[in-house]
């Protein structure tokens, strides 16, 4: 069997061979090469000892990533690849890093400590496939099984609980039964890892093409995680509008956003507050009013546990609590939009609406394609006529009205938002004469007031 690899990474397996050390690839690059996907990254499983490593590639340039566990990093050509001693794991006494580990010269023994079969096979291009726990034939049937007793792999490193469910959504495994069952039971340890560790897994499964078959079956795990939306499941909205009760409607949001993880986190909190503002009026109808900001709180609280970026906390936090606002593809409309999110705001918003009009179950997706697409054409015919809608876009900058007599300070800036309403408006044109002339004229108001 031959994976095609990095030319790079099949000399590092060359070089260790010539030095008389075992050496493959190992994990998701053959995983990945098994399944026709082209390998993000080649890990490297090798006989020789770190220091024997740095022997072997002593004419290159070596990172001393992580001595301690086995493992070296050999750039080549600016790309890195990890180059591990075959190991065996001592106890993980935080669920997440092993105590202690001990080199071992039998690469099946190395994989014997490894999360998952599909991620357990290595290959050189001697030898061929190594395969000791069936990693080939559940790839081919679609199967993520843990290697050994899945309480103990679990146990060992919680994180795999959300590996297990990001691997199903990315590739469309389903979990076999005792490692599902394992990965509830286990589920609470999660909650003992490193808040950003889980972001990095919640994100790369929430933009999976199968995330939404792991949000409906693993709900509690995911509740679990992000308990302020556990109200969600089941609850009935009670109202024509809506086909599906809160959580149906929240996953088939995320299917029908763009697989970005500000907005698939956005789909996911943007009805979150809908239980805690849940009002029937005297027909029995449901209705949810003031439940964008109590979902954006929600999301504020979530985004500060997951220790979001500042960038992606604060659009996420914009886009829930504006996702139910409604858009106008009226030029001036569209401008003052413009004005008060920004550009790359308001097409997420335009994505926001689709994907959450989609999800609704009651309307026809081809009135939705027409209404967002007039939303984008809106959008893009305002951009392409140069109109002002930002401070920085106005003829006049605060140094011309301090130039003009104008002293620093609130009033300033004032007299600059006050500016550029009136150009949005069209009461006056975008140029600094008559703009200078505008703000002398308000600056002479406010002396006689």
């Amino acid at each position: 069997m031959v994976l095609h690899l990095p030319s790079d990474a099949l000399d590092i397996l060359r070089e260790l061979n010539a030095a008389g050390y075992a050496a493959y690839a190992v994990g998701g690059c053959v995983r990945d090469a098994l399944m026709g996907r082209e390998p993000k990254d080649v890990d490297i499983c090798t006989s020789a000892t770190p220091e024997e490593m740095k022997r072997v590639f002593a004419a290159s340039h070596v990172v001393e990533t992580g001595l301690k566990h086995g493992t070296l990093t050999v750039v080549r050509r600016h790309v890195p690849y990890e180059v591990t001693t075959f190991r065996l794991d001592g106890g993980y006494t935080d669920h997440r890093h092993p105590d202690s580990v001990r080199f071992v010269s039998d690469v099946r023994e190395d994989l014997a400590r490894r999360d998952f079969t599909v991620n357990a096979m290595a290959w050189n291009p001697e030898e061929g496939l190594v395969d000791a726990f069936g990693g080939q034939a559940d790839l081919a049937a679609g199967l993520l099984r843990c290697v050994g007793d899945p309480v103990t792999r679990f146990t060992e490193d919680a994180l795999r609980v959300m590996r297990a469910l990001r691997f199903a959504a990315v590739y469309g495994f389903r979990i076999e039964d005792k490692t599902a069952e394992a990965a509830r039971k286990m589920a609470p340890g999660i909650l003992e890892v490193a808040a950003e560790r889980v972001r990095v897994e919640l994100a790369k499964l929430l933009c999976g093409p199968h995330a939404g078959d792991i949000l409906r079956a693993y709900a509690d795990i995911i509740t679990l995680l992000i308990p302020e939306l556990k109200p969600c499941l089941g609850f009935d909205q009670r109202n024509p509008h809506h086909r599906y009760d809160v959580w149906e409607h929240t996953v088939r949001a995320v299917e029908n956003a763009p697989a970005t993880e500000t907005l698939r986190l956005t789909m996911l909190l943007h009805d979150a507050g809908k239980p805690e503002t849940f009002t029937v009026d005297e027909d029995g109808v449901g209705h949810f009013y003031g439940h964008a900001k109590r979902s954006g709180e929600i999301a504020e609280r979530v985004a500060e546990r997951f220790r979001l970026d500042n960038a992606t906390r604060d659009r996420v936090l914009l886009l829930v609590r504006h996702h139910d606002d409604f858009l106008h593809s009226e030029p001036k409309q569209m401008l003052r939009e413009l004005n008060r999110v920004g550009e790359e705001a308001v097409r997420q918003l335009i994505e926001v609406r689709r994907a959450d009009a989609l999800a609704t179950g009651t309307v026809d997706p081809a009135e939705v394609s027409a209404v967002c697409g007039a939303l984008l054409r809106a959008l893009e015919d305002t951009l392409a006529s140069q109109a002002c809608f930002s401070l920085k876009q106005l003829a006049v900058s605060g140094r011309d009205l301090i130039a003009a007599g104008m002293r620093p300070g609130p009033a300033l800036g004032d007299t600059l938002e006050a500016l550029l309403q009136a150009v949005m408006d069209g009461r006056v044109e975008n140029d600094r004469e008559k703009l200078l002339e505008m703000a002398k004229q308000r600056i002479a108001d406010t002396a006689r007031a």
